[in-house]
């Protein structure tokens, strides 16, 4: 067996109930598409988790971005609601969720949107980053939660 280096897998609570792995579209598509695994309906000016059924695993100094498909922020006026998302390499497997990817949507309309299970609602593309001199973020207690965990 080959060493992961970067990969989507289902989480154990979806396991089972049809969700595919993300996939590049065109050999030069930067994103991979990537699937609500439920219906889900986004009320009007509110913000839904949707949920993928999917965690990420990848290299510490990489992140995955997540960007809302442009056919349905365009044509629906619907947008992630922190612009863009970003799953941490160590949200991968943590306790509290195991790293599940939730989609977090606004509704900017006046009337509810439904999202059919298996519709294409974002994109997830992958990118390295760089850190300053000195810099000790490693140092100290293993994430633990999802949403926000580091900010407590």
């Amino acid at each position: 067996m080959t060493e992961k280096i970067r990969c989507f897998q289902i989480v154990s609570a979806y396991e089972n109930k049809e969700i595919n792995l993300p996939k590049r579209k065109t050999a030069s598509s930067a994103g991979y598409d990537i699937e609500a695994a439920e219906d889900v309906t986004l009320a009007p000016h509110k913000v839904v988790l949707v949920p993928t059924g999917l965690k990420a695993y990848m290299q510490s100094d990489e992140y995955l971005g997540i960007h809302v498909r442009s056919g349905i922020s365009i044509k629906n006026c619907i947008s992630c609601v922190n612009s863009q998302g970003i799953i941490d390499a160590d949200y991968y497997n943590n306790p509290e969720n195991e790293g599940h990817i939730m989609v977090p949507l606004i509704n900017h309309g006046d009337e509810e949107f439904f999202i059919a299970k298996g519709t294409r609602v974002a994109q997830g593309i992958f990118y390295k980053y760089l850190t300053v001199d000195g810099d000790d973020a490693g140092v100290g207690a293993e994430r633990t939660g999802g949403f926000g965990s580091t900010g407590k």
